[in-house]
């Protein structure tokens, strides 16, 4: 198709509306898996902006029905079904695989692999076409697998400013845009004291929000105050509960000789130990504070207040992580790539919208 690819184009060839095309490009409303994941490979087809590099890596070199091309391997530490977007992210990137001829396992990381350098017991190397990693997020570790000489990707990753980048694929989410785009709408609106809660070195994502939010409040010209910025975590603690990061919390809170207007929050699970703490200690959202989460949790709607977050598109990233990494299994010389994915900022009750 001559010129750029429009949502218009793409409701044309398909004979449905702009809107389905919207909603299943941005991930946003309610729409059937089907027709989410009809219209997402269209705009693959049709060399749509956002999917305008994936053609190159779908070729017409499927397995024949029944025989798969290979093992897609997920390794994963944490639990699977721990957030709406990780959920939703899987299911893509199963969906994705399977088309594409690919079997599909995911395999466990535990803390005694992570310190042993190992890799899990399920995991079988000869089989493996591929790695994806979600949340593996030890930097020795994951040098270990890049050493593996296997195609690898890894969604998200462990900071690596300070040790040098790792022999691999990266996918994360737009972690800047909207820190810039939210903090200029406080200051608008007259929030001058704006604060960030996280631990900024748990994983690169964490790190580049909190790098942004600094960014942000330097060229917005707003002091940014170093007690306003939470970024530790129960001291001697490797791996805190939410028990004790709220414990942390309440103990740093209870320091503060006052509060800012507003706290930018690594993601929507600190906001939610943050509210738990603030109930204990009498402080009111929004009334008191405004909070800004990020990745949109399911929790996110219907907590109270609901909360202001970022939102991650997960179909896009995981078409855009299955594509990466089957075009790195096909052309293992290209140089390594990192993607960002779109995310939207969604304002709600949390900063008195």
């Amino acid at each position: 198709m001559a010129g750029r690819v429009t949502i218009q184009d793409i409701a044309d060839a398909l004979g449905v509306s702009r809107n389905t095309v919207s909603k299943a490009i941005n991930n946003t409303g309610i729409l059937a898996d089907d027709t989410r994941e009809k219209v997402l490979r269209k705009a693959v087809e049709m060399g749509y902006k956002h999917f305008s590099y994936m053609n190159a890596a779908s070729g017409e070199n499927k397995a024949p029905l029944g025989e798969a091309a290979g093992e897609i391997a997920l390794l994963i530490m944490g639990f699977v079904g721990k957030t709406g977007f990780l959920s939703a992210l899987l299911d893509c990137l199963q969906g994705e695989f399977s088309r594409l001829g690919y079997a599909f396992t995911i395999h466990r990381v535990c803390r005694q692999d992570v310190e042993a350098l190992r890799l899990p017991l399920s995991f079988d190397r000869e089989k493996a076409a591929g790695v994806i990693c979600i949340e593996v997020l030890d930097y020795d570790y994951c040098a270990m697998l890049c050493g593996l000489r296997i195609p690898l990707l890894f969604v998200d990753s462990p900071v690596t400013a300070m040790r040098g980048p790792l022999k691999a694929d990266f996918i994360y989410p737009d972690n800047q845009s909207n820190a810039y785009v939210f903090i200029r709408e406080m200051a608008r609106r007259g929030k001058t004291r704006i604060g960030f809660i996280g631990e900024y070195m748990h994983c690169q994502s964490f790190f580049e929000r909190y790098m942004s939010y600094r960014n942000a409040m330097y060229l917005t010209g707003l002091p940014c105050r170093e007690e306003y910025c939470i970024t530790g975590n129960k001291e001697g603690v490797a791996a805190p509960t939410s028990e004790e990061y709220q414990e942390y919390l309440e103990e740093t809170f209870s320091k503060l000789k006052s509060l800012p207007e507003v706290f930018v929050c690594a993601n929507d699970y600190v906001v939610f130990d943050t509210l738990k703490v603030f109930k204990k200690l009498g402080i009111s959202v929004p009334a008191d504070v405004w909070l800004c989460g990020f990745d949109d949790a399911m929790e996110a709607q219907i907590i109270t207040p609901s909360l202001t977050t970022v939102h991650i598109h997960s179909s896009i990233m995981g078409h855009s992580a299955a594509y990466l990494l089957v075009s790195r299994i096909r052309e293992p010389q290209l140089q390594f790539r990192m993607v960002y994915g779109q995310t939207s900022l969604i304002y709600r009750e949390s900063t008195g919208d």
